[in-house]
C-alpha cells in the first residue's frame, strides 16, 4: 500500500532528524536519490549519459539545494550541467559543489527570462528544484516567466523535485504556470498532492527515494491500494459456499429514459461476483435486464420485501422517477451498506451513515456540496479535488468517491484513497454504471467481513472507504485491459473484470 502525507506531516517527521544535526545527512540522500532516478530513466530511455545537458532550475531553498546537488553529482558522471539561479540567493554548499563539478550558472532575471527558457528547453533533462513542499502558492515573476516560456518549448526530460513546483504538496492544487514532469523524484513518502488532481496531471510517474524519516512518519493523509493488497482483499468463496452466502445485491436503477443504465449496473455486479443480484424497477426496465442478464432475478415490491446484503440506487434515474427514488430512500434507512450513484444523489437525506457510498463525478458533488451550504462549484470541486470529497464526506458522514482520472474517495472518519488504475478511454457512457454494480457486488459480499479488513492493516470502522477503493481499482484495471490501447463501450469493462480479478487473487 502506498501511504502519503501532507508537507506537514513530512517536515514533521525531519524534526527529529534535523534537531539531531542530521540536515546535511538527509540533502545528501536526496540528492543521491535524485541523481541515481534520472540517470535509472535515462538508461530505460536509451539515452547516454556521458555528454548529456541537464539543466537544474535552482530555488533559494533546500528544494534548490537538492537540485543542485543531484546535479553535481550528474557532472561526475560525465554530464554537461547548467544551473538557473530563480531567486535572489541559493543554497551555500550546494552551489559551491555544483560549481566545483563544473556547472555552469545563470542568475534569472526579469530580462533574460525568455532566453534561457530557449536555453533551458534545449537540455536532455530539467530539474524542477523551485518551489519545495512547503511553498505557499505558486511560481512569481521571472520564475513564472521562464517555467510559462519552458511549456511552451516542450523540453526534453523533465524531473521534479519532490514536488512540482506551483502544485500544493497538501491537496494537489496547482498553482499555474506548472512545468508538468514526466518524473517526480519525491523524498521520504509519496505527498498527497501528488496523488490528487490536478496535482497529479504535473506529476507523472512518482518515485519515492527514502531518507530515514519513515520511522517518524504518522498516520498517512492519503492511501493508495496495490495489486498485493487487491488480492488480499477480494472475496474467495468456500468449498461450501452457495449464491446467498455469496452476497445478494439488490439494485435500483434505470427508467424508461435510462434503461440501459439498470443492464450495466447488473452486468457491473455479476463480473464482481455477486452470488445473487435481484432488481426492482420499471416492468420495461425488468425486461431488458431479464433479456440482457438472465441471471438476475427480477422481482416486485419493496424494498423491505428483498432480502438483500446490500443495495445499489440511482443509476440511471431522473427526478421524475418517484416509485425508483422511494426505492432508493428505503434502501438507505435499512441500514444495509447503500451504493449510491447519479439520480439517487439529489433524493436522498442530507446526512447519512459511513455505510452509505455516494459516487459522484464533478458536477454531482459540486451540487450535492452546493445543498449542502458549501460554496463549490464545478471549477472548485476540479481544482481541489481532495478538499471537496473530504468536505463531502464531513458533511454528509457518508463515504464519498468522487469518479475522475485518480479517483478518490473519503470517509467521514478522514480516512481517504487515492486510486489512478484506470485510462482516459473509461470516460464513456455507462462507465459509472459499471463501476456501481462493481462496488455493490463487493459491498454484498465483503461488507460484514471486519476480520478481512484488521488482517490487511485497515480499521474495520473504516472498511467501507477501503470497499470503495477496492471497486474503484478493479474497475479501472478492467478498463485498461478492456482498452487494448483503443476505444471501448462499457459493457467491455464488465467484460474484462473476472480476468483481472484472476490475476490479482491470483
Amino acid at each position: 500500500m502506498i501511504s502519503a502525507y501532507t508537507g506537514t506531516q513530512i517536515r514533521a517527521a525531519e524534526q527529529p532528524l534535523l534537531a539531531a544535526g542530521m540536515g546535511a545527512v538527509l540533502m545528501q540522500r536526496a540528492s543521491y536519490g535524485l541523481a541515481n532516478a534520472v540517470v535509472h530513466e535515462l538508461r530505460a530511455r536509451g539515452r547516454r549519459l556521458y555528454g548529456a545537458s541537464v539543466a537544474v532550475l535552482a530555488g533559494k531553498g533546500n528544494n534548490g539545494g537538492d537540485g543542485l546537488f543531484a546535479a553535481s553529482f550528474l557532472a561526475a558522471r560525465g554530464m554537461r550541467t547548467t544551473a538557473v539561479l530563480t531567486g535572489d540567493a541559493a543554497h551555500p554548499e550546494a552551489l559551491a559543489a555544483f560549481e566545483r563539478a563544473g556547472g555552469r550558472v545563470h542568475v534569472l532575471t526579469e530580462a533574460n527570462a525568455g532566453e534561457l527558457a530557449a536555453h533551458v528547453a534545449g537540455a536532455d533533462v530539467v530539474l524542477d528544484a523551485i518551489l519545495g513542499t512547503g511553498a505557499q502558492g505558486g511560481l512569481r515573476g521571472a520564475a513564472a516567466a521562464l517555467v510559462s516560456g519552458l511549456s511552451n518549448e516542450l523540453p526534453g526530460l523533465v524531473v521534479a523535485c519532490d514536488i512540482p513546483s506551483g502544485v500544493d504538496a497538501d491537496t494537489g492544487e496547482a498553482h499555474a504556470p506548472v512545468l508538468s514532469a514526466d518524473l517526480t523524484v519525491t523524498f521520504g513518502a509519496a505527498k498527497a498532492g501528488l496523488l490528487a488532481d490536478p496535482g497529479a496531471d504535473h506529476a507523472g510517474r512518482v518515485q519515492v527515494v527514502p531518507i530515514g524519516i519513515e520511522e517518524h512518519l504518522p498516520w498517512p493523509s492519503l492511501r493508495r491500494l496495490e495489486p498485493a493488497d487487491l488480492g488480499r482483499l477480494l472475496p474467495r468463496p468456500g468449498r461450501r459456499s452457495h449464491k446467498y452466502s455469496r452476497g445478494v445485491l439488490g439494485v435500483v436503477a434505470g427508467s424508461e429514459d435510462y434503461p440501459g443504465a439498470a443492464v450495466l449496473a447488473c452486468r457491473g455486479a455479476l463480473s464482481a461476483g455477486a452470488g445473487m443480484v435481484r432488481y426492482l424497477g420499471p416492468p420495461a426496465v425488468a425486461d431488458l435486464v431479464r433479456q440482457s442478464c438472465p441471471e438476475v432475478v427480477c422481482s416486485t415490491g419493496s424494498v423491505a420485501d428483498n432480502r438483500v446484503q446490500a443495495w445499489l440506487v440511482g443509476s440511471g434515474m431522473g427526478p421524475g422517477d418517484s416509485e425508483q427514488l422511494q426505492r432508493a430512500r428505503d434502501a438507505v434507512e435499512s441500514g444495509l451498506p447503500v451504493i449510491a450513484d447519479a439520480g439517487a444523489l439529489p433524493a436522498l437525506p442530507d446526512v447519512l451513515a459511513p455505510q452509505v457510498v455516494l459516487t459522484p463525478h464533478a458536477g454531482e458533488l459540486a451540487a450535492l456540496l452546493d445543498r449542502l451550504g458549501a460554496d463549490y462549484d464545478r471549477s472548485a470541486v476540479e481544482a481541489n479535488t481532495l478538499g471537496a470529497v473530504r468536505q463531502a464526506a464531513v458533511l454528509t458522514e457518508a463515504t464519498v468517491l468522487l469518479k475522475g482520472p485518480s479517483t478518490l474517495v473519503a470517509s467521514p472518519f478522514q480516512d481517504f484513497y487515492s486510486q489512478a488504475d484506470g485510462t482516459p478511454w473509461l470516460a464513456t457512457a455507462g462507465s459509472g454504471d459499471v463501476l456501481a454494480g462493481i462496488i455493490g457486488a463487493l459491498l454484498a459480499q465483503v461488507g460484514s467481513d471486519v476480520g478481512r479488513f484488521r488482517n490487511a492493516g485497515i480499521d474495520p470502522d473504516e472498511r467501507w472507504a477501503a470497499i470503495a477503493a477496492l471497486g474503484a481499482s478493479l474497475h479501472g484495471r478492467a478498463g485498461t485491459a478492456a482498452a487494448e490501447g483503443g476505444p471501448f463501450t462499457a459493457g467491455r469493462i464488465a467484460d474484462a473484470v473476472p480476468a483481472v480479478w484472476g490475476r490479482l487473487a491470483g
